[in-house]
């Protein structure tokens, strides 16, 4: 019956979700591209066996690539189909992975949607990247007997509480799961609180995520762009609110010459942090238009896409958005990975354990506000030896924490009673 109840509020919420989909369109016309597979409505079908992989958006997308490979790799006779919530979501499977998946968004967890897009695909076994519950989808799989699980399941203690509003529902979609692979210990405490039966510590994929040859390249190329003798500080990820922290940081920045490359996390951003630009009067230009950098211009806005981990190569410290304000941080995973000194804020719970790590680890520095994001980047962008012994502790905390993806897989292949 609570099933029920809440299939009836999302039938009531359709108008209020094609309405979103039109109001996001505004920014990102991709939002009303492909609106029939929203309702399980799809124009082509899959004629091999299909393993079916869920990432919501660029974030799950970038962290799904080693557990793609590795499957596509295993079970060459599958086709992977990557399915998205979101337009840039999907467009980063297209970017990393071309003709070599298959891409599609997930429909709404309206029943017949579900159903569609089950009879459509006939996956042999569904995989779940960080935490989506879909409860009908949930359901539907249970009942059809497709093994579904969850990967690299990630659970703060806000959204436990969230879900813990919805505990029946929750405890009867966790227990139609064949698997969980939580990212730690605690995120599977947990999963195991809200009902899930057992569950797998088997780490985070994202530090499986192997920078490509071609970023390092860009990386040098973009460095060489923005002034090799340049103090250069990187606001990556950055969330609405807090580029004019950011920009406040820099103005207490006592060091000549210093390029700040802000770079914020949703593109659909990039336009109104031009304006905020304009209006403060600063020099500034875009990556895009691809070409030098004056000495004179204060700041280069990021406007492009799948380019992160060359920003990363290319400054001497980044700051990792989003953790400035109340929004639970963004990935630093990525930074370390390419041995970037890391500056974060005082809310990182949405990557609680990985960020607590990397300070204690001496890749990282928390900073509580815009006085001390400036202090500590200033400490950073004129001692270069500090610099360098936060290089090599990124690289080793990075590698240090290598292995998700094996582990992931095995999860997978234990719980998918028909794996060729």
């Amino acid at each position: 019956m609570r099933r029920f109840g809440y299939t009836l509020l999302l039938f009531a919420l359709i108008p209020a979700a094609l309405f979103h989909l039109w109001w996001r369109a505004r920014r990102q016309p991709g939002y009303l591209r492909h609106v029939g597979e929203r309702f399980g409505r799809y124009a082509f079908e899959i004629r091999q066996p299909v393993i079916w992989i869920h990432a919501v958006s660029v974030g799950e997308t970038r962290a799904a690539e080693p557990l793609v490979m590795a499957l596509a790799e295993r079970h060459p006779d599958h086709r992977i189909l990557l399915t998205h919530t979101t337009p840039t979501g999907r467009a980063t499977g297209e970017q990393l992975f071309g003709d070599r998946v298959e891409r599609a968004y997930l429909p709404y967890d309206l029943p017949f949607a579900v159903a569609r897009f089950l009879d459509r695909f006939r996956p042999d076994i569904g995989v779940i990247v960080e935490t989506e519950l879909w409860f009908n989808l949930a359901h539907a799989c249970s009942k059809r007997g497709v093994p579904l699980l969850l990967v690299n399941a990630r659970l703060s203690e806000r959204s436990a509480r969230g879900y813990a509003r919805l505990a029946h529902l929750t405890k009867e979609a966790l227990r139609s799961l064949c698997g969980v692979g939580a990212q730690t210990e605690s995120d599977a405490a947990r999963l195991e609180a809200l009902g899930a039966p057992v569950v797998e510590v088997t780490g985070n994929l994202k530090f499986d995520v192997a920078p490509a040859p071609a970023m390092a390249a860009l990386a040098l190329e973009l460095r060489r762009m923005f002034g090799a003798g340049r103090p250069i500080l990187l606001a990556a990820s950055t969330r609405e609110g807090e580029e004019p922290i950011v920009l406040d940081a820099l103005a207490r920045l006592a060091i000549p010459h210093t390029l700040l490359v802000i770079v914020p996390r949703h593109p659909q951003r990039f336009d109104e942090v031009a304006q905020l630009l304009d209006a403060r009067g600063l020099g500034w230009q875009r990556r895009s238009r691809g070409e030098p950098v004056p000495a004179a211009t204060q700041v280069v806005l990021g406007d492009t896409m799948g380019e992160m981990s060359a920003y990363y190569g290319a400054c001497d410290v980044a700051f990792i958005g989003g953790s400035l304000l109340p929004l639970g941080g963004q990935n630093l995973i990525e930074a370390c990975a390419v041995g970037t000194p890391v500056l974060v804020g005082p809310h990182t719970f949405n990557f609680a354990e990985a960020a607590t790590l990397a300070e204690a680890a001496g890749a990282a520095i928390r900073v509580a506000d815009a006085s001390q994001l400036a202090t500590e980047a200033a400490r950073l962008l004129t001692d270069p030896s500090l610099r360098a012994r936060m290089r090599a502790a990124a690289t080793r905390f990075a590698a240090a924490h290598r292995g998700a993806t094996a582990k992931t897989v095995r999860l997978i292949e234990t719980r998918w009673p028909r794996a060729p």
